[in-house]
Parts: structure tokens; sequence; C-alpha cells
């Protein structure tokens, strides 16, 4: 009898705590990013922060360039679950929205969610972005991702009838990837103290005056 290969063995507990090893690294890798910035950050400090060795560093995640890379798409997603965000339920909730101006109220309230775990890791990566090409690479990566997912929206809205005739789909996508970018955030929120609310109101007034048919307006009340 010929062997065909034996069953790989997979112990549950064992990709747990490997998992949760991951976890830890990553994170204490944003912690750093964020306190002190990319170039100041060094593995040794990840490990000696995470209570893991140097070693588990790197087999555990990797460099430097691939922690701000997995702090920077946890913080997107919101956790570590390999389900993109487009398969998420609240993008699969505006997905399925038909009405323009609760898809615009959607949108707002989703940003600014993102917004609020963004804000301090994007910041570490738009420095980082002067100084290492890794990060430039993965800096370019978000913009292009981030004019996406605004050009995606104004699609959508655009789909349903809810966008302003006076207004081109590409000056749409613009105000909207502004309305993207975490650093309003991280101004009004975190500096002047504004509320999660006061911010996504604040993304929705702007959108709705910018780029909303007023038909849509009219509709609504």
């Amino acid at each position: 009898m010929v062997e065909t290969g034996r069953r790989a063995y997979r112990s549950p507990l064992r990709e747990e705590q490997a998992r949760a090893t991951r976890r830890a690294v990553v994170e204490a890798a944003r912690e750093l990013f964020i306190e002190g910035g990319y170039a100041a950050t060094t593995i040794d400090a990840v490990a000696d922060r995470a209570g893991v060795s140097r070693k588990t560093v790197f087999t555990s995640v990797g460099g430097k360039a691939l922690l701000l890379k997995l702090a920077f798409d946890w913080a997107l997603a919101g956790d570590d679950e390999p389900v993109p965000i487009d398969e998420r339920p609240a993008a699969q909730q505006m997905l399925a929205e038909t009405d323009p101006a609760r898809l615009l109220s959607q949108w707002a309230r989703f940003q600014c969610e993102v917004a609020g775990r963004l804000s301090g890791i994007h910041a570490a990566l738009v420095a980082a972005a002067d100084v290492d090409p890794d990060a430039r690479a993965l800096d370019e990566e978000s913009e292009r991702n981030r004019m996406g997912g605004a050009a995606g929206f104004v699609a959508k809205l655009a789909e349903l009838g809810g966008l302003r005739p006076d207004v081109d789909p590409q000056r749409a996508t613009q105000i909207a990837a502004t309305l993207m970018d975490p650093m309003p955030y991280r101004r009004l929120v975190r500096d002047a103290g504004w509320s999660m609310d006061d911010y996504a109101a604040w993304i929705e007034g702007i959108l709705r005056a910018s780029v909303l048919d007023p038909s849509c307006e009219a509709a609504e009340d």
C-alpha cells in the first residue's frame, strides 16, 4: 500500500494562543507607533511592551513595516478577523439601502466610527511615509483605497437618484474622500472635544449640502 501522506495535526488551543500572541504584538506596536513615531519604535521595544521575545515578534508577525500594516488594517476593520470591509454588516446594510438620505446618514456614522479607530495610527503612518519607503507604499495604498471607497459611495448614491444634478461624480468623490480622512476627527473630537454624534452630524451636514439632491431632503421630510 502506498502512503498518500498524513493529515496535518491542528491544535485549536495552540492556534488561539498564537493568535493571541500576534494580537498582543500588533497592539504593542500600534501603541508605540502612536506614542513615539515609527522611526523611534524598535523591535526590541515592541517585544518588551508585548511581553515576548524579539524572535517572537518576527515569527508571529514580521518586521516593522508589516507591524504597521497590520496595526492600520486592524484599526480600519475594528478587529483581526479575515473579513473584507465590504462583507461586514455595516457595509452590507449600506449596500442594501434604497433611500439616498438614509444611505448618507449611515455612511456618515460609519466614517465617524472608522475615523475614531484610525486617527492615531493614521497620523503615525503619514509621518512614517516621509522617512520609510515601506510606510510610504502603505500610505499610498491607503489613499487609493480611500478614493475607491468614496467613489463606491458616490456611485451608490447616484444609482439611487440621490446625487445632486449640478455636482459631477468626480467632485462628489473628492468631497467624500476628504470627509473620510481621519485628520479632521483627530482635530475636532480628540483635540477640540466634540462628541461622536457631533462629528457624524458634521459629516452628514456637509454631504447633504454638497452632494445630496435637494428633492431627497424633501422626500425624507
